[in-house]
């Protein structure tokens, strides 16, 4: 499940950096302000629908691919990059995969691995699932002309900009996947990506803009570490989260209570 999908269910985590990182992991680089969060357009016409997400997007946009795919035992070709926090080749190994991580030379410490295998439907989604606590996997496939997915192999910068100054047509270039556009596919992408403005929208529509925005008012620090790092890592976020849809030019928007 997608952490936006997740957070909306249940806004005010309980230790979130023990019970809930893959929620937390996307917080703890945020101190006290408002930032910009993740972004996605959906758009459709009689045949196919379109997914365009910034980054943060990518995970749910290659799942929902995969998952409107019948044959789960087809072969895909994929190619991208996998970037982790820590190096977790043995848990890819235990499902019977060999990609190489290696660790960053750079500022940033981090492990990576560039991708390029031939893997069933069935398992890489499970494979998306089982890296969502520690990793970020960056696949580019294409299953047929109507199911495919493009995604760019370097991690932005996180945006410095105001949130009123957002240019989300230029994040949401970050990953587009392509999928048929059938009743049982489109209700998979609202109830996975908007769920809580099911009742908002008309019953015809082109293009929704769903955005997803933060304000960190307070930041808990666990008393018993004195590592800063680790400090910015288990640190409690609390504040308010805004969500926004435009839908054919018309602006919902919803807030929620955090505690991540």
């Amino acid at each position: 499940m997608h952490f936006i999908k997740e957070l909306i269910e249940t806004p005010e985590l309980k230790n979130p950096a023990k019970n809930h990182m893959n929620i937390h992991r996307h917080f703890y680089r945020y101190s006290k302000g408002d930032f910009i969060g993740p972004a996605i357009k959906i758009s459709k016409t009689s045949s196919k629908i379109t997914l365009k997400g910034s980054h943060e997007y990518e995970d749910v946009i290659a799942e929902l691919v995969l998952k409107t795919i019948k044959d789960k035992e087809k072969l895909i070709e994929i190619e991208g990059k996998l970037i982790s926090g820590g190096d977790i080749s043995k848990r890819l190994n235990e499902h019977g995969l060999s990609w190489d991580m290696q660790k960053s030379t750079g500022k940033t410490k981090n492990y990576k691995a560039d991708i390029t295998d031939k893997i069933t439907v069935e398992k890489l989604i499970d494979v998306i699932e089982l890296i969502r606590e520690s990793s970020y996997l960056l696949l580019s496939f294409q299953f047929n002309p109507l199911y495919k997915l493009k995604t760019k192999k370097k991690i932005p910068q996180p945006s410095k900009k105001k949130v009123d100054e957002d240019d989300v047509n230029k994040r949401i270039g970050f990953c587009t996947g392509y999928i048929e556009n059938t009743e049982e596919n489109l209700k998979r992408v609202i109830e996975n990506l908007i769920p809580d403005f099911v009742e908002d929208l008309p019953k015809k529509w082109r293009s929704i803009i769903v955005l997803n925005n933060y304000k960190i008012t307070d930041i808990e620090l666990p008393t018993d570490v004195k590592d800063s790092r680790l400090l910015r890592i288990l640190a409690v976020r609390k504040g308010k989260m805004t969500r926004s849809i435009e839908v054919d030019s018309e602006i919902i928007e919803k807030q929620y209570s955090i505690v991540v």
